[in-house]
């Protein structure tokens, strides 16, 4: 009997099950486990097992640069941003109402860490999300176009529950590239949210856009509902350097 089950559990491919099955059998015939606590353990197991795989597989999909937490941001270093708004949002009801955030602040002072933070709570709500940097996407968005694959890869993107788009800035924006990224977020548009990083603010996008008019169309559409946070704190890379020649001092 027990070798029967053994290889239903192996054909049904349920793993936890499997290395849970025989010690929980002599454990319910012990302490005279009911028939159905004991398949509600079972149960449980692999449900667990299940959406473990699935959070780390989300997480590989998203192309996080690096795996940092919200609960690891040194909030004390950047006393002027909005805590517990930012903590509110982890919760991820601006995905339910399809809002955005957008973080604006100098290189060095979390924005990414923070995308990511938040990236992390919505592939732990088994969400589709993807982390792309700007220049990045703009490669893709072009050769996309090039190849004739441009609508299935802005279908791809505007399916994802969650699209993070990081420095925004560090490269100018040509007006093709602009276009493309103005049908992306247009798609998005009270559909999705994105979170976006840039080192620029709204009112230095000319420095980024050779289209003024496309630039004013995508920010109109980024803020209308959006959570925007400035950083003007200090970097953290240049803390940690500092504190590491102290060390060395």
């Amino acid at each position: 009997m027990g070798e029967k089950v053994i290889e239903l559990i192996k054909a049904l491919k349920l793993k936890a099950m499997l290395s849970t099955y025989e010690e929980l059998s002599h454990k319910a015939a012990k302490e005279n486990i009911s028939y159905e606590d004991y398949l509600l353990i079972l149960l449980e197991e692999e449900y667990s097992r299940r959406k473990d795989a699935s959070i780390k597989t989300r997480v590989i999909k998203a192309r996080f640069p690096f795996i940092k937490t919200i609960e690891e941001f040194d909030f004390s270093f950047q006393p002027g941003l909005r805590q517990k708004e930012l903590i509110n949002l982890t919760s991820l009801s601006f995905i339910d109402k399809k809002e955005n955030i957008i973080f604006i602040g100098p290189p060095g002072v979390g924005k990414t860490h923070l995308s990511v933070g938040i990236g992390i709570r919505a592939c732990m709500a088994q969400l589709r999300v993807l982390f792309i940097p700007a220049q990045k996407l703009m490669e893709e968005l072009i050769i996309a176009s090039k190849d004739g694959s441009i609508a299935e890869r802005l279908l791809y993107y505007s399916r994802l529950h969650l699209l993070i788009i990081d420095e925004l800035g560090y490269m100018p924006v040509n007006k093709e590239q602009a276009n493309l990224l103005f049908q992306l977020i247009s798609l998005r548009y009270e559909r999705a949210s994105t979170i976006l990083t840039s080192n620029y603010g709204f009112d230095e996008w000319g420095h980024i856009f050779d289209d003024q008019v496309v630039a004013q169309a995508i920010i109109d559409r980024l803020i209308h509902h959006a959570h925007i946070f400035p950083i003007n704190g200090e970097s953290y890379r240049i803390k940690d350097k500092l504190r590491r020649g102290g060390n060395r001092t």
